[in-house]
């Protein structure tokens, strides 16, 4: 019977040694694996602003023809609406005598 329970004692030992071990080691790769996140997704972060950085104007000038006549229309838009509005009061304060 010392013989069994001595058994159990060690196997029992053994698992939590084990199990002490693998949430150690889960704990650590997790960190290591959330440091590569961040680092990730920070390199990506740059890379896909310097990559707008490159695509914005080429963008821009394919959709020049596109917003040209839209500018256009709005400009003449503002303009009828400007010079059907009546000039703006100014009072004028009393001279002093």
């Amino acid at each position: 019977m010392i013989v069994l329970t001595s058994l159990v004692v060690l196997a029992v030992g053994f698992w939590l040694v084990f199990a002490l071990l693998g949430a150690v080691l889960k704990l650590v790769f997790g960190i290591i694996g959330g440091v590569f996140s961040i680092v990730g997704g920070v390199l990506s972060a740059v890379i896909g602003g310097v990559a707008m950085l490159v695509v914005a104007p080429v963008v821009a000038l394919a959709l020049l023809p596109v917003l040209l006549p839209v500018a256009f229309l709005a400009f003449i838009v503002w303009a009828i609406a400007r010079s059907s509005r009546r000039p703006d009061v100014v009072v004028m304060p009393a001279a002093q005598r």
